[in-house]
């Protein structure tokens, strides 16, 4: 399924991702899902990001709080996850484009600053042996 993953302090990045074990993977460990939003959409993270010490990623409304660690925005079909229509992807990329930083809570809101995200970047190229090294 075509996924955006969105992680903190990275730009939202589409990603295709199928079966438990990759969602696993691609959110550190044993995921959980929240439906904040009316449409049909699930943010899948991972259940113990607080445990484990994740970093604060974004707000959510509708009294959720926040997200700590990696999350992915996905689609829902009855009872599994799928696909993002390219509308939905659009969508959440803009709206998750903003970076936050976590200043505080105010109950369980929490006071966050939105910052220019950093872009996802590859690994890094192989480093090249030049004469004499």
């Amino acid at each position: 399924m075509r996924v955006l993953m969105v992680e903190p302090g990275m730009a939202p990045y589409e990603k295709e991702i199928n079966g438990l074990e990759e969602m696993q993977a691609a959110v550190g460990g044993h995921i959980s899902a929240i439906y904040p939003f009316k449409e049909p959409v699930a943010l899948v993270s991972n259940d113990e990001s607080l445990f484990l010490s994740m970093p604060f990623n974004r707000s959510v409304e509708g009294g959720y709080g926040g997200i700590w660690g990696p999350f992915f925005v996905c689609g829902l079909d009855k009872d599994n996850f799928c696909s993002l229509t390219p509308e939905q992807m659009a969508r959440y990329k803009a709206k998750y484009h903003h970076a936050e930083i976590l200043l505080g809570a105010r109950g369980n809101e929490p006071v966050t600053i939105k910052v220019e995200p950093q872009p996802k970047r590859g690994p890094a190229p192989p480093q090249r042996k030049g004469p004499g090294r």
